[in-house]
């Protein structure tokens, strides 16, 4: 079963062919980080333009590099939420076309849902893929936009455990080192100086708040921009990086682990850009040995926007009948779950 998955839900525009919700036949990714770096951060209007240009010639190289046409398609599968709605109408409109045209059936998916699956690609992991019998889990999504910890008990069943109260990681991540003058975006920077720096040069606060496992990263945010106009040319900026870089983890990794040990599962997952922060994984694994959880994480390429999430999560929606008209729309936000026990997150369409 071949689905063709679609991604412009901010400034990737993307197209995939996956087989069987595994397989990547292709997955084809133009980024504008580039074009964006000028602005510190992107620019929706921007993005969409790009998106417009991009969406025709990324998609014909994603079926060509997987070596089918639309007759061989099963479904169409894009992220219509949440995200910049500029950038997602491209999507939207661009999959409600080709499915129209092509008489396939149309799939509509969640950006975090999307990440999520995308641990469920082969990848060359020996544990591949995730069954049924690693149900119930814990994943951790960490992105520019979101924070969150979800328990799942099955396919596309939720249940959201904790949320970011105000800045996501990700977003942490590029203000932070703009504040440093390192550039955007910030993550992957901040990544590769603090291999050279010293995590516990500055002691950064961690939030902790009162008994749940929510997220709160603004006031990391507004320390680091603190100490740096305070300290100016006295600082060492790896130390800066690698002590503002641990602080961020230290948090990610205590509570992703308390909410596993409360719901006694033995599988955690890590999704979204942020889960290619190397220090992040490595701490996150180093944690789950010693509890005898075992941690998976994509590779670089699928933590971040890629069609070839979108495609695999379309996929269990699809085999389940979950299928959307072509009335679908495109939404800015959406929890992909409430916070409430033993609730199913809907398909939203």
């Amino acid at each position: 079963m071949k689905i063709l998955g679609v991604e412009t839900s901010c400034d990737e525009t993307s197209a995939a062919v996956v087989e069987d919700g595994k397989t990547i036949l292709s997955n084809v990714v133009a980024s504008q980080a580039d074009l964006h770096a000028r602005f510190g951060g992107v620019v929706p209007e921007v993005a969409s333009r790009r998106h417009i240009e991009l969406m025709s010639p990324i998609t014909q190289q994603a079926l060509d590099e997987a070596g089918c046409g639309f007759h061989d398609l099963d479904a169409i599968a894009v992220i219509n939420r949440p995200g910049l709605i500029p950038a997602l109408i491209v999507g939207v409109s661009a999959a409600k076309a080709m499915a129209w045209a092509a008489g396939l059936p149309l799939i509509g998916v969640h950006h975090l849902e999307a990440h999520i699956y995308a641990n469920f690609l082969d990848f060359g992991r020996n544990l591949f893929p995730i069954p049924y019998s690693l149900f119930p889990l814990v994943c951790l999504i960490v992105s520019g936009g979101h924070s969150d910890i979800v328990y799942m008990t099955d396919h596309s069943e939720y249940e959201m455990m904790a949320r970011t109260r105000d800045d996501a990681a990700g977003e942490a991540f590029d203000k932070s080192a703009r504040a440093m003058g390192l550039g955007y975006p910030g993550g992957p920077i901040v990544d590769r100086l603090a291999e050279q720096g010293n995590p516990e040069a500055v002691h950064f606060p961690r939030a902790r708040l009162d008994d749940t496992l929510d997220f709160s990263f603004s006031g990391l945010k507004t320390a680091v921009i603190r100490y740096v106009e305070k300290a100016r040319d006295g600082m060492s900026l790896p130390d800066v990086a690698a002590s503002f870089q641990q602080a961020v983890v230290d948090v990610l990794v205590t509570n992703t682990f308390k909410a596993a040990e409360r719901k006694g599962v033995r599988q955690v997952l890590i999704a979204g850009g942020v889960a290619a922060n190397r220090e992040l994984q490595r701490q996150m694994k180093e944690r789950g040995a010693a509890l005898g959880i075992a941690v998976s994480a994509p590779p670089p390429e699928l933590c971040t926007d890629n069609a070839a999430m979108v495609a695999a999560a379309g996929y269990y929606r699809f085999i389940r009948g979950e299928c959307c008209g072509l009335d679908l729309d495109a939404y800015a936000s959406e929890p992909l779950a409430e916070r409430r026990e033993g609730v199913a997150a809907g398909s939203g369409e």
